[in-house]
Order: C-alpha cells, then structure tokens, then sequence
C-alpha cells in the first residue's frame, strides 16, 4: 500500500490514457477529479469490491459513522452532493410515502412541492443548483434580490405549499447582504419549514447542524479525500425520507459499495489525520509562491484566508497590465505550460485568480514556484497573454471530438 506522500505516482495510468500530467492549484474541483483520496479510503474499497454486501446493511454502518463525525441522528452516502440535495428535497416532499417517490419528479399532486432559497445562493458549481431541486419535482422560489435578502422575502416566500428551504455555503455565493444560517433557520422554522444547507465544500462536519439545519449535504471527495461521493446527515426522519428516494428519482443517482465503503474509511481517517501538519506544508507552498512573485513588475500578491472560513488561506495573484499579461492571460500560460498548472480562475475578469495549495504532491510546490517565474520573466509573451475574457462553450459542444 502506498503512503499519503507517494500516491502522486500516477503517471503511468495518464499516460496510457493520454492525459496531461497537470498539477492542480485550482482547489478541490471535480472537473479536475476532485481530490487525492486517502490511502485508508483506497483500501477499503479495493477490499469491498469482491464482496457480496446487502447494500441497506452497508448503509446502516455508514449511518452510525456519519453521525460520529457530524452529530446528526442518522445518515447515508449517495453519488455526489448534488444528488443528497436532490434526495434531501425529494424526501421533504414525499416523507416516507412510497408511492408518492414513485410518483416524482412529474407528479407532485398533494404534495408541497416549492423549496426558497435566497436570490444570491442560487449558484452554478457545473450544473446550475436550483436544477437539483427541480429534478426532483420541485418548484424553487427565489427569495431577495442579488445583493441583498431581507427577513421578509423569505418569510413571504414560505406559504402552504413550501416543502423545504435550501441554504448554500460556498464561495461561489454572494457574500454580503444575505442572511446568515441562523437568521434563514429561525424564519423558516417559525412556519415548520426544513433548512437543507448544501456544504459540499466545507470543513467543518458539525457546526451547520449545530447551527439550526435539518440536514446538512457535504461532498466525500473534497476535502475529506475520499472516492467521489455525496453525504447526507441530520434529523432521522428527514434522513430516512431522503434515503428511500433510492427507490425513486434516486436511483439513477445510487453509490456502489465502494464509495461507501471508501467514504466511511475517509471520515475515520478524517479523526485521525494531521490537520495542524497538513497546514503547516501549505503555509510553506503559499510563502514559497509569495516570494516567487516578489519583485516581478505588474505581479502582485497577497495570502488570505478562505471565504467561507474554512482553515485555510490561498494566494491571490493580482495581475496588471505592466506584466504584459492580463489575468485570464497568465492562467492560461501557466495552464499550457510543461507540466500544465492549473489555477483557481473563476474571478479573472477581476484582474486576479488563485493558488489553492490543497491538492499538491511532494514536490510540487517548488516546480509550481518555477512554473511562475519562467512565465513571466520569460522574454517572449505568448498570443493570448492580453485574451479578452469571454464565455465559450464551443469545446463542450465539440466533445467527445
């Protein structure tokens, strides 16, 4: 078995596939394979993978250790985060009629059937969020306006036919003028309407729930390191709602064994992992990153913390026009680059992007540091080194050309 800081020997596998060796500064995304699972989580499922299991008893260990690790009453593992927010919605329409999850997503007769969520959380992480509720039958009210939500939209939002309200913790969101978790909780469950926060990105396995929410979805394979995966935790009944859409629109979202069984091994290992050490290595990424950037004309950067608070910071690159790049420009230079190096670039028209240092093999820090002075103190500028910044779906239209 190999240990945490030699997993990184992949190349062979990308080779004979013929994909590029990229090093990923981008963060925990799943366009980039999300994260590097964790040995314990890779064992695990090569364990499992030969065996017969009754997948609801596998469930039901599941449940015990996500409750461990969250304080939720009960729990399960599912495909991914956007499908645990399609069940968690499903099961706040149906609660435990059979017949009405075989009934969805087209017919919603008797049930509350509207999910609010705040204007400025309706985001896009690949796929717009709203359409994993509306999958699952349901009508999503929006609630505010983009830069700021008030008590009362939300409160008016809530009516007779409002089956669960759907709260975003993300960086993608806007992050002023919205209500906080446990301003949206106490609204809602002033009517008897439940909160289902979407923290599929987020740290912290206890405190949403802590904070007034019903159920709480993360992702397995962000940065719990696990195999791609969703977890859904909170109140029983909700829970076990959300669960027996497996029997419904679920099911083409189910979880083999081996998800569960590695998603289980990675929140054990969660318990006993080095996060003090863990922060210690990227400190020294993002230090090395700074100083490689010092003095380079129309470069700046600045260390930050995380915007949702997770415990960790990144390096915001400022890129001016006296470096001869624009934003959009430089990340794409580093991204065409041998090895390619993949910045966090969803703000470049901002004039700046990221260095996330979350995801970094040994030695791959240092080769990043040189990837930026050779880009930029490097005679020549590529073409697109000014390229206008611009929203081009061309290339996914051409797959899988």
């Amino acid at each position: 078995m190999k240990t945490y800081s030699d997993t990184g020997s992949n190349t062979t596998i990308r080779e004979r596939l013929g994909l590029r060796p990229i090093i990923n500064v981008s963060g925990t995304m799943t366009a980039l394979g999300a994260s590097i699972i964790v040995p314990e989580a890779i064992s695990a499922m090569a364990e499992i993978a030969s065996q017969w299991v009754e997948m609801d008893d596998l469930q039901r260990a599941a449940s015990a250790v996500v409750a461990r690790l969250t304080g939720g009453e009960a729990g399960f593992i599912t495909a991914c985060c956007a499908s645990g927010i399609t069940m968690a919605v499903a099961g706040a329409m149906t609660g435990t009629n059979l017949l009405a999850i075989e009934r969805l997503p087209d017919d919603t007769e008797g049930l509350k059937s509207e999910v609010v969520i705040q204007l400025g959380h309706i985001v896009n992480y690949g796929a717009p969020i709203d359409q994993s509720a509306r999958v699952a039958g349901a009508r999503v009210i929006p609630a505010g306006t983009v830069s700021v939500t008030q008590d009362y939209h939300v409160g008016e939002a809530i009516n007779e036919r409002t089956a669960a309200a759907l709260y975003v913790v993300a960086h993608h969101t806007v992050q002023y003028g919205m209500l906080s978790l446990e301003e949206f909780c106490e609204i809602c469950h002033a009517k008897g309407v439940p909160v289902i926060v979407d923290a599929a990105s987020e740290y912290d396995l206890r405190s949403f729930l802590a904070r007034g929410a019903d159920i709480v979805v993360y992702s397995g394979h962000k940065f719990l390191s696990g195999p791609t995966s969703g977890i859904v935790t909170g109140r029983k009944d909700l829970v076990r709602a959300a669960y027996l859409q497996n029997r419904g629109v679920a099911r083409a979202m189910k979880v083999g064994k081996e998800s569960i069984a590695g998603t289980m091994a990675a929140l054990d290992a969660w318990e006993k992992r080095d996060h003090a050490g863990i922060r210690r290595r990227e400190e020294a990424a993002l230090t090395l990153w700074k100083a490689a950037l010092q003095g380079i004309a129309g470069i700046g950067a600045e260390i930050i913390p995380d915007p949702t608070a997770n415990p960790l910071d990144r390096l915001q690159v400022f890129v001016r026009p006296e470096s001869r790049f624009n934003a959009a420009g430089l990340a794409s230079a580093l991204a065409a680059g041998s090895p390619p190096v993949i910045v966090r670039n969803h703000e470049v028209e901002r004039g700046h992007f990221f260095l996330d240092p979350c995801n970094l093999h040994p030695g791959e820090a240092e080769i990043v540091a040189e990837q930026l002075r050779a880009v930029l103190n490097a005679k020549d500028r590529p073409a697109d080194a000014m390229k206008a910044v611009r929203k081009d779906s061309s290339g996914a239209l051409r797959w899988p050309d």
